[in-house]
């Protein structure tokens, strides 16, 4: 057997082929061979086809949809979650961290700077709670009563 590369490429062209020949006009005689009466009635069906669609679309307009201030505004406090998840995780992870500094491996200023980091995290993680809390009042308001 050839190299797998090969094989998986005959048989995307081959797909590729079958798909097009699928997808292609019905068997029949050329175009330059067709009796020119059919290709008049041909053009002559279309129109009418064309004339009717427009008119049974037209009571139907659908506007792009858009997101509802209230989605935008749900889009936005999943991601402001997911900050306070990740936020959570940083502090235990500074915990830890400041925990193996200061006892197992005696390092002093390196303690009082993960120290000061884990306060910046925890400060950062206060904010971001109480940013939540209110953000979540304002999704409530939005939402339609019902």
């Amino acid at each position: 057997m050839g190299d797998p590369r090969n094989v998986a490429h005959a048989k995307k062209v081959s797909q590729e082929k079958h798909h097009k020949e699928k997808h292609a006009p019905k068997a029949g005689p050329a175009p330059s061979q067709r009796p020119k009466n059919v290709q008049t009635e041909k053009k002559e069906a279309a129109p009418v086809a064309e004339s009717t669609a427009p008119k049974a679309e037209a009571p139907k307009p659908t506007p792009p949809v858009e997101p509802t201030q209230l989605e935008k505004s749900l889009v936005v406090l999943s991601k402001l979650k997911e900050l306070e998840f990740h936020s959570r995780a940083n502090i235990e992870k500074l915990a830890e961290l400041s925990l193996t500094i200061e006892e197992e491996l005696k390092q002093k200023k390196f303690a009082e700077a993960i120290g000061a980091v884990y306060s910046a995290q925890d400060a950062f993680q206060s904010k971001i709670v109480k940013l939540i809390e209110d953000y979540e009042a304002e999704c409530t308001r939005l939402r339609p009563p019902g």
